[in-house]
């Protein structure tokens, strides 16, 4: 008897994924499996260019499998940055953050910034709540949301 399962698409794992990518990681899901997978930039470059040396490189690139999860270009982190500044009570760690946010490299000072004063937990479950809609946005468009295994957990 043949069975006829789905995989089961996360969007927590979904959500996991873009929070995960930066400028040198991308990341990718498998509609056949709903595993994401995360890949450096430079082994996407060199199995682009022939390197047999990363395999699940080489699957990702020619799979019709496999979806590009938004990356950092398509997140508007500014915002969810100056989101996150707005639910801060210290003013001195307020500050700070909405001073990383001045100028090119933001994007680092912020991380810094979070770090120095200890508040990683509370800036990363911030953003990934903020991903949250992004994700979903994400699946409706490549009409995954609807697949027999989506789940919202």
């Amino acid at each position: 008897m043949e069975t006829n399962m789905s995989p089961i698409i996360r969007l927590k794992d979904v959500i996991e994924g873009i929070h995960a990518i930066d400028d040198e990681v991308r990341g990718f899901l498998n509609v056949r499996t709903g595993r994401v997978v995360m890949l450096s930039v430079d082994d996407l470059d060199a199995a682009a260019n022939g390197s047999t040396e990363n395999a699940m490189a080489q699957e990702v690139l020619r799979s019709s499998d496999y979806r590009e999860l938004p990356d950092q270009f398509e997140i508007d982190d500014y915002s969810i940055m100056q989101q996150f500044c707005e639910t801060v009570d210290d003013d001195p760690l307020r500050r700070g953050l909405l001073r990383s946010m001045q100028g090119r490299g933001a994007s680092m000072r912020i991380r810094h910034t979070v770090h120095e004063y200890g508040v990683e937990e509370a800036w990363s479950a911030f953003r990934k709540e903020a991903l949250r809609p992004i994700a979903i946005e994400w699946l409706e468009k490549h009409e995954l949301d609807s697949y027999p295994g989506y789940s919202e957990l």
